[in-house]
């Protein structure tokens, strides 16, 4: 508005002076050489060539770098050294899990079987483990002595929740501003594979894949997709 006001004075300006100029004429002809018409001798204005200035690129602040190690999760609820085999076993994989997993949530372990594996022998069971909420299967060895027991727990999947990878990730990308990973707060990934596919803004503006892949001991690789 206020643009158009000035622009509306300027002509207003103008008006009037042609007005006064009108009424000072006379019936003499104008002196010889002298060219009332002649256009302003200083010339149409020529626009600039020079270039439009661009916006430059924002620079982000980095996000501050973890300086401890991501804590392991305390596991309460062991049962006693001569507690039932079963029962340590499953202590055994629920821990683990959690430890896996990077916090500390409700967890059981469902093995079909397991109560009888303490008889001597080699027993073979499928196994569903439930962390906070988020399901996976894996196979259960338990080779068992007169007195003594091994056992062993394989799976193709782990659960993690998001902090821990995200703490991950700043770790291996100190240059980054924002960290979006695809992925719940609690998850359950394969621990072969890609893994969690994680989009890193760095400082410098420029968004950069990477994945987190999960292994069965907690222990996260973070690289470039």
């Amino acid at each position: 508005m206020g643009e158009r006001l000035r622009f509306g004075l300027a002509v207003f300006g103008v008006s009037a002076l042609a007005v006064f100029l009108l009424a000072a004429c006379s019936d003499t002809d104008p002196k010889a050489g002298s060219n009332p018409s002649a256009p302003n001798s200083s010339g149409p204005s020529v626009p600039s060539s020079a270039p439009i200035p661009t916006a430059s690129t924002p620079t982000l602040k980095p996000l501050p770098t973890p300086s401890k190690p991501w804590p392991a999760p305390v596991v309460t609820g062991a049962p006693a050294d001569d507690a039932p085999l079963a029962n340590r076993i499953r202590f055994a994989i629920a821990k683990q899990t959690q430890i896996t997993a990077g916090k500390a949530a409700k967890t059981t372990v469902n093995c079909p079987g397991l109560d009888a594996a303490d008889k001597p022998g080699k027993h073979t069971l499928k196994c569903t483990v439930t962390y906070a909420g988020q399901s996976f299967t894996g196979t259960l060895t338990v080779d068992a002595e007169p007195y003594n027991a091994s056992y062993k727990f394989t799976s193709e999947q782990v659960a993690v929740v998001k902090e821990k990878v995200v703490d991950a990730v700043l770790r291996a990308v100190p240059d980054a501003s924002k960290i979006t990973c695809t992925m719940n707060p609690v998850a359950v990934v394969p621990s072969s594979g890609d893994g969690i596919r994680c989009d890193v803004t760095t400082t410098a503006n420029a968004v950069v894949p990477h994945n987190a892949r999960i292994s069965g001991d907690g222990k996260i690789l973070v690289a470039k997709a």
